[in-house]
């Protein structure tokens, strides 16, 4: 780590990195407090750094501004690997983690570029299938999940393919999660992919384009359920790899946890993502339940 960061501006760093994922994503914070205590700061730091990333969009409403989020962090990474000193504290936490751990630059680097990807779509670019959608799920969640495993020393194909599938669900079902607020944002619901809603009759051209109707709760209800099912075809595959995952790594692939959540209570609103019961408590349960769950598997040393 380059001498410029002292032990305390660096301790300030992780610090931001912990209240970070707290604040933008709790349900992984209560996750990450499950990894053994040597592995927590990497953790807290490239989740962190998937919250920044995840974040850049929504906290403006230019579009070009989010962009530019998202190339100032394309540029961060190669200057942490270039050694260089970056004032930003989750930069710094994230730089010491590369350092200490030596962390792939390749799976961030095609973390922030599927997002830069996303980011330049127009409004009306819809993806065109859910295979489309997995592959962004796998290169922003699951590279996550990559490095995590890394930075853990964990060198196991297995857990690899677990982390892969964990990845893909993740990603997918909070997509699917964030559909109205999405819808809200840009009048459309662009993470359904164009296959799926033709299927179900969703599909409709306006002026000389297709867009995805947004009248019909039930045919999207239907959508849904697809999409959902594509995700819990991953968690089960995951799951089906556990035997072969080395015991180290299964407290890293607990977001299996809560992707089963959101998985539980889609089911229980009949697949309607704009049921306020979602929004209650953790992904839709109590606090206490959610947390009861993720104690348990965590004590079981499953996923």
């Amino acid at each position: 780590m380059n001498g410029a960061t002292t032990s305390s501006s660096l301790k300030v760093a992780f610090s931001h990195c912990v209240q970070q994922v707290r604040n933008y994503d709790y349900h992984h914070y209560l996750c990450l407090l499950e990894l053994p205590t040597n592995m927590r700061r990497a953790g807290f730091a490239l989740r962190a750094f998937n919250v920044e990333t995840s974040r850049a969009m929504d906290l403006t409403s230019d579009p070009k501004i989010g962009l530019m989020r998202l190339l100032w962090w394309q540029e961060v990474i190669d200057k942490i690997y270039k050694n260089k000193v970056i004032e930003h504290p989750t930069a710094q936490a994230l730089a010491s983690v590369i350092s200490d751990q030596k962390i792939s630059k390749s799976w961030l680097k095609r973390s922030v570029d599927a997002r830069i990807n996303d980011a330049q779509r127009d409004a009306s670019d819809i993806y065109e299938t859910v295979e489309e959608l997995e592959r962004y799920a796998e290169d922003t969640s699951s590279t996550i999940l990559y490095t995590t495993l890394q930075a853990g020393g964990i060198r196991s194909t297995a857990a690899d393919h677990a982390a892969s599938h964990i990845g893909k669900a993740s990603g997918l079902l909070l997509l699917i999660k964030a559909l109205p607020y999405h819808a809200n944002r840009h009048q459309q619901f662009s993470y359904i992919p164009v296959k799926v809603a033709e299927k179900h009759g969703l599909l409709v051209k306006q002026g000389g384009r297709l867009e995805i109707r947004t009248d019909s709760r039930e045919r999207l209800s239907e959508v849904v359920f697809d999409m959902a099912s594509t995700a819990n075809a991953h968690l089960q595959k995951a799951r089906a790899l556990a035997e072969s995952v080395p015991k180290e790594a299964r407290s890293i692939l607990l977001p299996a946890v809560p992707s089963q959540v959101i998985l539980d209570s889609l089911s229980r609103v009949g697949f309607d993502v704009f049921d306020s019961r979602l929004n209650r408590g953790i992904l839709g349960i109590p606090p206490l339940l959610f947390q009861l769950k993720l104690k348990w598997h965590s004590w079981r040393g499953v996923y």
